[in-house]
């Protein structure tokens, strides 16, 4: 018998190996017990670290992330130009929106000194004993002026912002449903079996392409080059170089280019204006008076960025045959840059419901749609019944549409045929271009509507021309979206009697944006940062619509959207194919127009005199983060939790849109 201490160890001896079987120990229990605590606390301690090191990094990379944001700001400040608006007309703005700011932090001081002080931060009846000096009884006085006469004031301009703001989402759903039953039932334009005959090319229309451009050194030479490929007969096709540059140097390169092309047998031209009135609709105007158009059916037009397929003019010509009433046929925008940065990839959500839901559902169950000004097949016939081209307005592809849409012309939209473009890329251009897109249809309003009243077309097509296309969706639209959302939700923080509900602020929003990224479900990521930059939007859109509306100095600006000139790489290597293919004669044709040192020299020569690139800063969008961010603080003494985040946020995104660090950052 073994002592109650001793260990016994019993083995099993086979053929080729010793296996130990058992250990018989006492105190094994408790040792083990004793190892297994120990083991505890030291993979414990190791957790502890392990999280405490998660922590360190996590606090020591917002660090970094702080430092480097601060320090960029402080950069942006320094170096950075106030943006060049004209104080004249934008300035009137900018000082209501300083009016409301210094308002706001006024209100949020005194409210601060009541929350410490205990007062009541809302209206009660205070007994005169109660009042404990002037300030509490100026506080007191405040709350009780506002609740009779500031809070139903402020009542009644919210509900009728929240009324044109469900009104318009009803209209955003209408469309979407439309778009889901075109979708459904696969609904799209045809085409005729025998619309031309592939065998003989002179059964083919004659057409005319024109490329408007100015001062375009960036893309000038991919949209000629992808313009004189496009698939149809020599003899039946015409490619107008409309160049208004003011730049000699550039002239030459575009002549060069055109006189490359001509020499390789496609059938082009260049023109250029001296005298440039009218922007691109006298460019336009200007083309369509030389004598050979007689000659001409069709006119496709690219801008100078666009860069079409060889077969688009056999995917959209066809479609007018057979249609006499047809006067339009306008293809799908495709952008090379969408994923380059923040502000391309939030632009390319708004562009995909455009052109997903907009233009298709208005083009199937209406006819019409705005012409976007590019990627489009007009019937010469229809330019020319409905007066051609204007220059009234900055919108001229919005006026010639809704002119021809009066006189009867039908529309044709083909979602299936996309053309290659770009998106803006820094913020300035951007904004610019957003600013004509929302002042020339109010311009264009003024002036078309006793036209429109006064027209023979149906009482349905005049009610959607005016309360839709024009009120609805050029108007109303960037009113209550500034107004409701940079305006009354921030002065509510201050005025709780008036306070929006949830649904307006959270819930009817979030649906709203959902439905406009549907067309591009790979944006679905950026749901929320979309619905604050269409807010951030609103205060340009606004601005712009205003200008438009009352016929301001700004409403008149042209200004050439910034191109960065890039390619897909399918461009790319079709590029090097086509290089690669080149005969001998091709590229001594080429030296005798000009030489490449000759043209690398002017290249040279005109980069020094080009106005060196910087980001800048946006009072108005710097103003109204100061208000946002002030509101919140004020929502975060109330306790107001959806208020709060979004109103931080919101203030947040203005403040990034007022210091320029969206889209492209120059060095």
């Amino acid at each position: 018998m073994a002592s109650p201490n001793s260990v016994l160890v019993t083995t099993e001896k086979s053929t080729n190996e010793f296996t130990l079987l058992q250990v018989h120990d006492s105190d094994s229990q408790m040792f083990l017990e004793k190892k297994q605590k120990a083991a505890s606390l030291k993979q414990f301690s190791w957790f502890l670290l392990l999280k405490l090191h998660k922590v360190l990094t996590c606090l020591s990379w917002l660090n970094t992330g702080f430092k480097s944001t601060f320090a960029l700001v402080k950069k942006r400040i320094s170096l950075s130009g106030i943006s060049d608006e004209d104080p004249k007309y934008r300035g009137r703005l900018y000082r209501i929106i300083m009016v409301f700011l210094a308002l706001s932090i006024g209100a949020l001081v005194i409210e601060i000194i009541a929350h410490f002080n205990k007062w009541n931060l809302h209206s009660m009846m205070v007994k005169p004993f109660e009042v404990q000096n002037l300030l509490h009884w100026s506080y007191m006085a405040w709350l009780s002026f506002r609740e009779d006469y500031v809070a139903p004031f402020v009542l009644l301009v919210s509900k009728f912002c929240i009324v044109l703001f469900m009104i318009q989402s009803l209209d955003r759903l209408v469309l979407c449903l439309g778009c889901f039953w075109i979708k459904f039932k696969k609904l799209k334009p045809t085409i005729e079996e025998d619309a031309h005959d592939v065998e003989d090319p002179s059964n083919f229309p004659m057409v005319l392409v024109q490329i408007p451009m100015c001062n375009e050194r960036e893309v000038y030479a991919q949209s000629i080059g992808a313009v004189s490929q496009l698939d149809w007969p020599k003899d039946r096709i015409l490619i107008q170089v409309l160049d208004d540059s003011d730049d000699s140097n550039l002239q030459l390169l575009i002549k060069d280019e055109v006189s490359t092309w001509k020499d390789k047998g496609v059938n082009i031209i260049y023109r250029h204006r001296l005298i440039r009135t009218g922007y691109k609709a006298g460019n336009l105007k200007s083309a369509m008076s030389c004598d050979y158009i007689k000659d001409y059916e069709f006119v496709a037009i690219f801008d100078a960025d666009f860069q079409p397929n060889p077969d688009f003019l056999k995917l959209t010509v066809p479609h007018f045959k057979g249609k006499p009433d047809l006067g339009l046929v306008q293809a799908r925008w495709s952008f090379v840059n969408k994923d380059e940065n923040l502000l391309t990839r939030l632009q390319n959500i708004n562009l995909c419901f455009h052109f997903e839901v907009e233009q298709q559902v208005n083009g199937h169950f209406l006819n019409f749609f705005g012409f976007n000004g590019t990627a489009g097949v007009w019937r010469i016939k229809a330019l020319e019944e409905s007066g051609g081209w204007l220059e009234r307005t900055t919108v001229e592809d919005m006026d010639i549409a809704v002119r021809a849409h009066l006189n009867g012309w039908k529309f044709i939209y083909l979602n299936d045929v996309k053309v290659l473009c770009e998106l803006p890329e820094s913020y300035e251009a951007y904004k610019k271009q957003q600013h004509r897109w929302h002042s020339g249809p109010m311009q264009l309003f003024r002036i078309c509507l006793p036209a429109i009243i006064t027209s023979k077309i149906s009482k349905w097509k005049k009610a959607n021309l005016i309360f839709l296309f024009f009120l609805l969706r050029k108007l109303i639209l960037p009113f209550y979206s500034f107004t409701l959302f940079c305006v009354i939700l921030p002065f509510t923080m201050f005025i709780p009697e008036a306070e929006l509900p949830l649904w307006v602020i959270c819930y009817v929003p979030i649906v709203m944006s959902f439905l406009n990224i549907l067309p591009s479900p790979k944006s679905v990521p950026f749901l929320v940062p979309y619905l604050l930059f269409e807010n951030t939007m609103s205060v340009t859109k606004f601005n712009a619509m205003v200008s438009g509306l009352f016929q301001l100095g700004s409403a008149y600006e042209w200004v050439v959207t910034k191109k960065t000139g890039r390619s897909s790489e399918s461009d790319l290597l079709a590029l090097v194919e086509r290089e690669s293919k080149c005969s001998n004669e091709d590229k001594i044709l080429r030296r005798r127009s000009e030489s490449g040192l000759e043209l690398l020299g002017k290249l040279k020569e005109a980069e020094k005199h080009q106005k060196k690139k910087r980001n800048k800063l946006y009072r108005k969008e710097l103003a109204l983060a100061l208000l946002l961010l002030t509101a919140s603080a004020r929502s975060l003494l109330s306790e107001h939790g959806v208020h709060f985040y979004f109103l931080l946020f919101q203030g947040l995104s203005f403040l990034v849109m007022g210091l320029d660090l969206i889209g492209e950052q120059v060095s």
